[in-house]
């Protein structure tokens, strides 16, 4: 018997995981993986780029025999990117980073699944009004941008704040521990990013999946030096993205203004090292999490195993009880 939650009801999952929509990370074959093991895999759209997006999501609507969805920034999708997505008939579509209610009346009306990412309490109430049928509740120990409350008081107040409405937790997810611990905060289930990226399917460079398994929580930093120096992505107040630190960060993390007088040779430099997987200077967006990664697995694999390992953990519970 696998583990049931409103999640799980609602797309028919085995397991209540869900897989991060990662920037060029979280494509087509990611999220079929994930979906066709018994969680819910999304498709990241990025920002909105459909020479990308088109191509994953061709693939998740052709590998992916179960549900799956498809997540956007809310602030970079522009209208036609929402009707893009909406094409390929994802079962659910995940909002983050902005007001959800300039695409949610349309995503509604697809019969799409409107999946919102908050980063605070009163975002979490303002994403319900805007007709959010699950709520995500994301801690700063998540990789990439985040916003500074912790998942661990964070989830509780959220899920305190919305019932009955579904909520998932994020920052800080890696294994069956962190799922069962989730689900004890009174989460319907679980979204893991950092754990995902290093995975067999993923996009990510192999060097930066490298990086992962063998780096450690100390490692990640929270800056807005790599949101500089990709100039055309403004990431707007007050989310700020975790990292693992590299030469680059060594450099400019605290000389941001020099950065920015920087950008004629330091943004060609550093789109040159994202293509080359050259992890000294590119970003490696990476979450606290990282100390639980040990290798580059199967996603298949991973969905089942922490799945397990969250069943077995809940099945014990009752130990602790005299």
């Amino acid at each position: 018997m696998a583990i049931r939650t409103p999640l799980t009801d609602i797309f028919g999952l085995e397991y209540p995981i869900v897989s991060a929509p990662m920037g060029w990370v979280s494509g087509g074959r990611l999220a079929a993986a994930v979906s066709n093991a018994g969680g819910l895999g999304l498709v990241a759209g990025a920002y909105g780029d459909p020479v990308w997006l088109q191509p994953q999501l061709e693939l998740a609507g052709a590998e992916a025999e179960r549900p799956w969805g498809v997540g956007l920034i809310t602030w970079a999708a522009p209208p036609e990117t929402v009707e893009l997505a909406l094409r390929y008939r994802p079962a659910a579509v995940f909002l983050s980073f902005g007001d959800p209610s300039k695409h949610a009346e349309r995503i509604k009306a697809a019969g799409c699944a409107l999946i919102c990412q908050v980063q605070e309490v009163e975002a979490a109430r303002q994403a319900v009004a805007a007709g959010a049928d699950i709520i995500v509740a994301q801690g700063s120990e998540a990789g990439g941008h985040s916003g500074v409350r912790a998942t661990l008081p964070l989830v509780p107040a959220v899920v305190d704040a919305v019932a009955p409405v579904p909520v998932l937790a994020a920052g800080g997810i890696a294994d069956g521990r962190g799922l069962a611990a989730a689900l004890m905060l009174g989460a319907q289930g679980g979204l893991m990013g950092t754990r995902f990226y290093a995975t067999a399917e993923s996009l990510g460079h192999e060097r930066a999946r490298a990086r992962l398994v063998a780096a450690g929580a100390g490692e990640t930093v929270r800056s807005h030096v790599f949101d500089i120096v990709r100039d055309f992505y403004p990431w707007p107040e007050p989310y700020v993205a975790r990292a693992l630190g590299n030469r680059f960060v060594d450099r400019w993390h605290g000389r941001e203004p020099e950065l920015q007088g920087a950008l004629t040779e330091e943004a060609p430099a550093y789109w040159r090292a994202r293509d080359e997987g050259d992890v000294d200077v590119a970003a490696v967006f990476a979450g606290e999490c990282v100390d639980l990664i040990r290798a580059v697995e199967p996603a298949a694999d991973l969905v089942r195993r922490i799945g397990a390992e969250a069943e077995a953990l809940l099945r014990g519970g009752p130990e602790f009880l005299a």
